[in-house]
């Protein structure tokens, strides 16, 4: 029997959240590449990293975990997460909106967790099942928990089900649902290979942000490979 207590949510009856689609979801359709405008997104991708590194760091551990409190408390009312119940998340590292408290709450709730586990190129998602077992993974080299690659779990890509909502990190956002990732695509390449997997699943893609992780649409080109999120959470 699990001990791991969750700590208690404040939360709000007064819940906002970010809106930025509500049509079934669908991944866009390859287009032809243009190299000229492509250096150019990246070159603008690249200095807004460093920027988004830079600002990160001089975040105080107060001020994280002030938002992701608040953040967790958004994401627990939202229609999208109410309603689903296999839940792809991420296991937090500093400079991101933590997702401990989140984790916590979804075990109560009973939903299945599934989290990332990373070997080279490649990503999959796997079933975790408790606080316990997540207090126990190994750390990568990153110092990120995750569940070793060859264990034997049960992956969300071969269990005939799937997901239903995919909970995504970030180095940068828009309040219309463009993401930045670290860039190595991993999860442009996963929901593409999911939206193969399972056609007629409908699903939902939420990012958590930092506040200070917004920045306006002109500021984040997306390339016609990156996946436009549904909603972006964030304290503000």
């Amino acid at each position: 029997m699990e001990t791991y207590r969750c700590p208690l949510l404040g939360i709000s009856s007064f819940i906002q959240f970010l809106p930025v689609c509500t049509s079934v979801w669908t991944l866009p359709a390859d287009k032809d590449k243009v190299p000229m405008a492509s250096t150019i997104q990246n070159s603008l991708k690249v200095a807004l990293r460093k920027r988004m590194k830079d600002a990160l760091k001089r975040l105080d551990a107060e001020s994280i975990k002030r938002q992701s409190h608040a953040v967790t408390a958004k994401v627990l009312q939202s229609e999208a997460f109410r309603q689903a119940q296999r839940v792809s998340i991420y296991l937090s590292t500093s400079g991101e909106v933590d997702t401990t408290e989140l984790l916590c709450e979804m075990f109560r709730l009973e939903k299945m967790v599934f989290v990332p586990s990373y070997e080279g190129a490649s990503m999959k998602m796997v079933r975790l099942r408790g606080m316990e077992e997540y207090e126990n993974l190994p750390l990568t080299k990153w110092n990120i928990k995750q569940p070793d690659f060859k264990d034997n779990r049960e992956d969300a890509m071969t269990n005939g089900h799937g997901i239903d909502l995919f909970i995504v990190p970030g180095v940068a956002f828009t309040r219309n649902g463009a993401r930045m990732g670290h860039g190595m695509g991993y999860y442009d390449k996963f929901l593409r290979h999911h939206s193969d997997k399972y056609p007629h699943k409908k699903i939902s893609l939420m990012g958590l942000a930092l506040n200070e992780q917004i920045v306006g649409q002109e500021e984040l080109p997306m390339d016609s490979h990156d996946v436009r999120l549904h909603n972006v959470i964030t304290e503000n």
